[in-house]
């Protein structure tokens, strides 16, 4: 739902605590009376949290609070030209993440930790790669999941920052199969097939969360 608001409040509950780590969800269903008032009232404490945007060449886009994944539908490879920083590389992947703040703990989290753990603890930057993001920073993060190295696909651009001054464009070299889709919602994609272009960047609205 946060996607589709600009900075009206939201209160995130968590409907079991014994499930659910919380980070995203820090309040219980009983503070819900007590959140409503403070709310109304206009006495709360919250953060806005920037929002990826992808926009696709057909004029279709995407708002992702958390990630947006550029890939194939299912376990396969996918192909496609990135660019960003005025480089551009051919690759095959198992497809590209782009975090947000807010997802830097989840996703993002998960293949960091994975190739912090193939290097090992005491490989360089590996502390500062691990460290979540603020909800509100000014940059995403993009990390390619799985690229292989060939004659003809490269692996230097595995993984940077995406902002409005260095926005990223990726173009499918994909028959079929390619999709893009936002938060995880797999069944909600744009396909991403040959002749599609997405440009990834900071979504112009941002979400406010009630801390």
């Amino acid at each position: 739902m946060l996607k589709y608001l600009n900075g009206q409040p939201v209160i995130a509950i968590n409907p079991d605590p014994s499930r659910f780590d919380g980070v995203l969800l820090p309040f219980a269903v009983a503070d819900i009376g007590l959140l409503f008032a403070d709310v109304l009232r206009k006495q709360y404490q919250s953060k806005y949290i920037t929002m990826a945007k992808a926009t696709l060449n057909d004029g279709q886009e995407l708002i992702a609070v958390n990630d947006i994944f550029i890939g194939p539908r299912s376990h396969t490879s996918a192909r496609y030209e990135i660019s960003i920083n005025q480089q551009t590389e051919t690759q095959s992947s198992s497809g590209i993440i782009v975090s947000t703040g807010l997802g830097s703990t989840g996703w993002m989290k998960s293949i960091i930790a994975g190739a912090t753990g193939i290097l090992g603890k005491n490989s360089t930057n590996s502390e500062n790669n691990t460290n979540p993001l603020a909800w509100d920073t000014d940059h995403l993060q993009f990390a390619v999941r799985e690229p292989f190295p060939s004659n003809t696909t490269g692996t230097d651009l595995v993984y940077g920052k995406v902002s409005n001054q260095s926005k990223m464009k990726v173009s499918s070299l994909m028959s079929g199969n390619g999709v893009i889709f936002s938060d995880g919602m797999v069944d909600d994609f744009v396909e991403f097939n040959s002749g599609a272009e997405v440009k990834l960047g900071i979504a112009e609205n941002r979400g406010n969360l009630l801390v």
